[in-house]
């Protein structure tokens, strides 16, 4: 999403290269580029101009450190000025109650009922009882998509097919929920495609009778500034807790994440990247931030990563990569494990440099299908012992897969490279890969 915003901050940032320090003369013309950039990303002017003087303010005069160029530097008060834009910092979710109530609200379309799916996957992977409530009683679909995340999940879902009044159905999902000691309620609700008087009495005598201790504000980032001015007007009638940014995976300018804290005043708890029930992620202004400015985000990276791999399995694989026993069994095995984490492209944007190198690189989940045909073809002696695949093994193996003999001896090649690039890794002691990850 942000991809254009990152290419014309970094331009802006390069015309302060080989300068010996940050003056009033320099500075201005790459204030004006970056203001522009905000602004073309769908940033309020009001909001950009902002931010751009501040890191106008804080930039004449300094001090620039032998060690540290006019360019990084001014690349720190950049990634300064949209973290403090962003929210500063995390913000909490509040899970108090017995049980806690998450209640989701937002437009129609926004995503609320699969972001309502994701919360119970994320908070069952904290090892949380979870309860999913549809009140959508507009929407037919919308009880029947909420039930089949739950059987997907293995996570019960309240439902009342007969039942009219929303505030009944979360009443009585409640009651049935503290009798089985649930620790978490969430409530999908309905949705317009616009606000309507209605709709907003529903949803505040919703939390009026529930007394959510979380109110969650669905907003789909590909609407850009509209996104915000409905955000403005939810909050006004709902005093929401929060806001989660779903579409992030979009082709959208982005300007919704970066300007709706600053406009409602509430913090962005949650970024959603995709469709898949794993790809939600807690915000961290400074965080997204370094992704904008191409720095990365190898920390959200390892969180994400810790979401599949448990400890015994990150132990087994480097004790095997250290043993130099890694076989294709093994990366097949990989390979599946990193398709959960989600999509390929959104996880190599959050490495440093990576980024932007694939960024027009046509990456997909594609992008491993031959690698899985190709191994599952093999039989299990080849798969454990690669070099045992001679000329005629090859040729078995591409009929066998609809591949090429290319394609196998280039994924046999690949294999090789990491195996000897693993095996020197794993003597350094890495601080992350991809098949094993520590936040150490």
């Amino acid at each position: 999403m942000f991809e254009h915003l990152s290419k014309n901050l970094e331009k802006a940032i390069k015309s302060l290269k080989g300068q010996n320090r940050i003056t009033d003369i320099n500075i201005a013309a790459t204030v004006k580029e970056i203001r522009r950039s905000l602004v073309q990303a769908d940033v309020h002017y009001k909001v950009a101009k902002q931010v751009t003087d501040a890191i106008k303010q804080k930039a004449i005069g300094t001090d620039i450190l032998t060690a540290v160029s006019p360019g990084q530097l001014f690349t720190k008060l950049v990634q300064d000025a949209l973290t403090d834009l962003m929210g500063g910092k995390h913000a909490e979710v509040n899970l108090t109650g017995n049980p806690a109530i998450i209640l989701v609200a937002g437009l129609q379309g926004a995503g609320k009922t699969t972001l309502a799916g994701k919360l119970a996957y994320y908070y069952k992977k904290k090892n949380k009882t979870c309860c999913l409530v549809a009140c959508d009683v507009y929407r037919p679909a919308a009880a029947e998509q909420l039930k089949q995340l739950g059987e997907q999940l293995s996570i019960s879902v309240y439902s009342d097919p007969m039942a009219k009044d929303p505030v009944i159905i979360a009443q009585n999902a409640l009651k049935e929920a503290k009798q089985q000691a649930v620790e978490l309620v969430i409530i999908d609700t309905a949705g317009r495609l616009a606000i309507d008087e209605k709709m907003m009495q529903e949803l505040q005598l919703l939390k009026k009778t529930l007394n959510p201790s979380e109110t969650l504000f669905v907003v789909d980032a590909m609407t850009g500034q509209d996104a915000v001015a409905t955000a403005q007007t939810f909050h006004e009638r709902l005093h929401f807790d929060g806001v989660v940014l779903t579409k992030l995976d979009g082709d959208s300018r982005g300007g919704a994440a970066l300007s709706i804290r600053n406009v409602v005043q509430k913090p962005i708890k949650f970024i959603s990247t995709g469709e898949k029930m794993q790809d939600l992620d807690l915000f961290h202004p400074d965080r997204m931030a370094s992704r904008i400015l191409g720095m990365g985000d190898v920390i959200s990276l390892v969180e994400r990563a810790e979401q599949i791999y448990t400890e015994e399995q990150q132990r087994k694989l480097s004790q095997k990569i250290r043993s130099n026993q890694f076989n294709l069994e093994d990366l097949v095995h990989q390979v599946q494990q990193i398709k959960k984490m989600g999509n390929i492209k959104e996880m190599l944007a959050m490495l440093p440099v990576m980024g932007k190198t694939l960024q027009d690189f046509p990456l997909d989940e594609g992008l491993f299908g031959n690698v899985e045909v190709i191994i599952q073809s093999m039989t299990p002696k080849e798969r454990q012992q690669p070099d045992s695949i001679d000329q005629q093994r090859k040729e078995r193996i591409a009929r066998g897969s609809g591949t090429s003999i290319q394609a196998v001896n280039q994924l046999l090649k690949n294999f090789n490279m990491l195996c000897k690039t693993m095996k020197k890794i794993g003597k350094e002691g890495p601080k992350f890969t991809l098949f094993g990850a520590s936040k150490k």
